[in-house]
């Protein structure tokens, strides 16, 4: 970092000190909260189990050139995208991207030995691994429905294919001496009114009482259920809804996924943080950016992600909570989309742990609320981006907008090659 920003660096030190902010303190813990990024920006959602249609109400728009091919290629692209976001990275991963060493590989018969190759590419890299079930672009969600299907062959399909997942993200988690997060999605949903909601949500009940009878070690895999409002293609009805995984993970002691994407245009995560965490063992996050609906635009530095990130810090249970990013963009430059997307998130993360939390929640104990809403709004013209910049550059990465010219130098080199 130039001698300027070490200067600037300095004075928002002591202005932060002021009202009994450490930054240095806070730049080293941020340091250690991990953020998972989402493997599948990197090649569209597609996976490396067949070259099938991309089904179950998923969809990504656009066709930049240099979507990766395979897992080198997505394993260099990440690589690439890491070098210039600072902190402690994990990788999630959808079952479909598998090394099936050539061979066809039924979903309900994944092991340990098709995702070798991620747990050691991961450790030579100093990256954390999560790992979700696949429950789309599959001849058996053709119609709809995978976990509530009314066809008992299906539904147990569906059912070994998650619990073989679970038993393949413990293995990853002990592999890494870390906990591997997997995220629960299904695509199961109407078009039009159904007459038979009940019947649909006691098998979704009954499919993950049989998947979660499997015992894992919670040291090594949690599981985490994602609901949304609708889906395309589940206009009327969508089986996994919200309220649904909600009162499962209340009774049962399971995580729930809260996705940024998934609720009414003017309903925001940040508001339920709160709330799911005081019923829940705890939360995955799907950090993105819905324009209109669940369209997982990439995130963008926004009031929504700033208050989300404050919820996460005030709430005092980060270790609670896995943050993870989930947007697919295939209209820009993929590797720029994980760049802006992840770095957006670690300033959100930053902002928020730059409040001086306890004296805010002081003024609000004491009914000062007059002291809280100036101190809040102080805040927002605090010089935040010295201290960014101070966090990229112990963290070794671009500090600025200098990554910019090393993601078109890759796609110029690397991306403009692929066909």
């Amino acid at each position: 970092m130039n001698k300027n920003k070490e200067q600037m660096y300095q004075i928002a030190k002591e202005m932060y000190a002021q009202i009994g902010v450490d930054t240095d303190k806070v730049i080293e813990k941020l340091k250690n909260v991990p953020i998972s990024i989402q493997c599948w920006q990197g090649d569209d959602v597609k996976g490396f189990e067949s070259k099938g249609p991309l089904t179950g109400g998923i969809q990504t728009t656009g066709n930049y050139p240099g979507a990766a091919r395979n897992i080198s290629e997505l394993q260099a692209d990440f690589e690439k995208a890491a070098s210039m976001i600072p902190g402690k990275k994990k990788l999630s991963l959808h079952a479909i991207y598998l090394d099936n060493k050539g061979e066809s590989v039924p979903r309900d018969q994944i092991k340990p030995e098709h995702y070798d190759v991620w747990i050691k590419w991961a450790k030579k890299n100093g990256f954390g691994l999560n790992l979700d079930p696949t429950c789309f672009s599959h001849p058996y969600s053709d119609d709809g429905f995978t976990l509530s299907h009314h066809d008992e062959k299906i539904r147990k399909f569906w059912i070994d294919h998650v619990i073989a997942t679970r038993k393949v993200a413990e293995y990853i988690g002990k592999e890494m001496g870390e906990v591997c997060a997997s995220n629960y999605w299904i695509p199961d949903g109407f078009k039009d009114i159904p007459v038979d909601r009940n019947g649909y949500r006691k098998r979704l009940e009954d499919s993950l009482d049989q998947i979660f009878a499997v015992e894992v070690d919670p040291k090594y895999n949690v599981a985490a259920l994602e609901g949304k409002v609708f889906g395309i293609g589940a206009e009327s009805c969508t089986i996994g809804s919200n309220d649904f995984y909600l009162g499962y993970c209340a009774k049962k002691g399971q995580y729930l996924t809260l996705d940024a994407g998934h609720f009414h245009p003017t309903e925001y995560i940040s508001d339920k943080i709160s709330t799911a965490l005081q019923f829940t063992p705890g939360l995955l996050l799907h950090v993105s950016r819905p324009v209109r609906w669940d369209s997982d635009h990439v995130v963008i530095f926004d009031d929504e992600l700033k208050a989300i990130a404050q919820e996460i810090v005030r709430s005092g249970e980060m270790d609670r909570i896995h943050i993870g990013l989930d947007f697919f963009d295939a209209s820009i430059n993929r590797i720029a989309a994980w760049v802006i997307g992840a770095r957006n998130l670690s300033k959100a993360l930053l902002f928020a742990l730059l409040e001086p939390t306890q004296t805010l929640k002081d003024y609000e104990y004491s009914l000062d609320y007059t002291s809280r809403l100036a101190v809040l709004e102080e805040l927002k013209t605090m010089p935040f981006e010295a201290v960014w910049d101070k966090y990229c550059d112990e963290c070794g990465v671009s500090v600025g907008m200098d990554w910019i010219k090393e993601v078109k130098k890759y796609e110029k080199e690397v991306l403009s090659n692929r066909k």
